[in-house]
C-alpha cells in the first residue's frame, strides 16, 4: 500500500505542477489586491478539487459511455493550452484575465483549468482509480492523496505574494512571457506524444 501512495503522489504531482501552476498564478494576479490574491488561490484550488473528485467518481462511466478515448483529453488540451501561451506571449492576459467579466473568472481559466488540472491530471486520477484495478477503499487513499497536492499547491499560491514583493511589475510581465513559452512547448509535446501513440495504433508493426 505504501508503494502505491507514493506511486500515486508522484503521478499526481508531476501532472498537476504545482511550482508552474504557481509561478502563473503569480503572473496572473500581479494586479489583484492581497485579499483578491487569496480568494482566487481559493476559488482555483475549490475547483480544481471538484474536477479530479467529479473525474474520480464518473470520469470513467462517462468516457465508456460516450465512446471518448482518453487520448482526445490530450490533443484538446494541447490545443486549448497552446491557444493560451501564445496569449501570454504577446502579452494579452493581463486584459483578457485582468478585468472583471460577467461569466469568466481566471479563477476557473485558466487556474484551475487548465494550468491545474490538465487533461494529463484528469487522465492519471481516472487510470490510478480504475474501477476494474482498485477497491473503494484504494480509491479513497488515492483521492486523498489528490487532495494533499492540492493543499501544498494552495499554501504556494498563498506565498506567491512574496515573490511578487521580490520580482516587482516588470519582472512580472518578463515571467508572464516566459511562462507563455513554456505552456506553448509543452502544449506541442502533448499534441505530439498523442499522435504518437495514435500512429502506434494505426501503423503496422514490420
Amino acid at each position: 500500500m505504501l508503494n502505491k501512495i507514493i506511486h500515486d503522489a508522484l503521478m499526481i504531482w508531476v501532472t498537476i505542477e504545482p511550482i508552474g501552476s504557481v509561478v502563473l498564478f503569480a503572473a496572473l494576479t500581479s494586479r489583484l489586491s492581497p485579499t483578491e490574491r487569496r480568494k482566487t488561490a481559493t476559488k482555483a484550488i475549490a475547483y480544481s478539487a471538484i474536477i479530479l473528485f467529479s473525474a474520480i467518481l464518473i470520469g470513467q462511466i462517462i468516457l465508456t459511455a460516450m465512446d471518448i478515448r482518453l487520448i482526445s483529453l490530450q490533443i484538446a488540451g494541447g490545443i486549448i493550452l497552446f491557444l493560451f501561451g501564445l496569449q501570454m506571449i504577446f502579452g494579452r492576459t493581463s486584459t483578457a484575465f485582468g478585468q472583471s467579466e460577467d461569466g469568466h473568472d481566471i479563477a476557473v481559466f485558466p487556474l484551475a483549468i487548465p494550468s491545474i488540472v490538465g487533461p494529463e491530471a484528469i487522465m492519471v486520477v481516472i487510470l490510478l482509480t480504475d474501477n476494474y484495478l482498485y477497491s473503494v477503499k484504494t480509491q479513497a487513499i488515492t483521492a486523498g492523496v489528490m487532495l494533499v497536492v492540492l493543499a501544498v499547491t494552495y499554501v504556494l499560491m498563498l506565498l506567491a505574494e512574496r515573490l511578487l514583493s521580490i520580482i516587482g511589475g516588470n519582472g512580472a510581465a518578463i515571467l508572464e512571457r516566459i511562462m507563455g513559452i513554456i505552456l506553448a512547448t509543452l502544449s506541442v509535446d502533448l499534441i505530439i506524444d498523442a499522435f504518437a501513440s495514435i500512429a502506434q495504433w494505426t501503423i503496422p508493426k514490420l
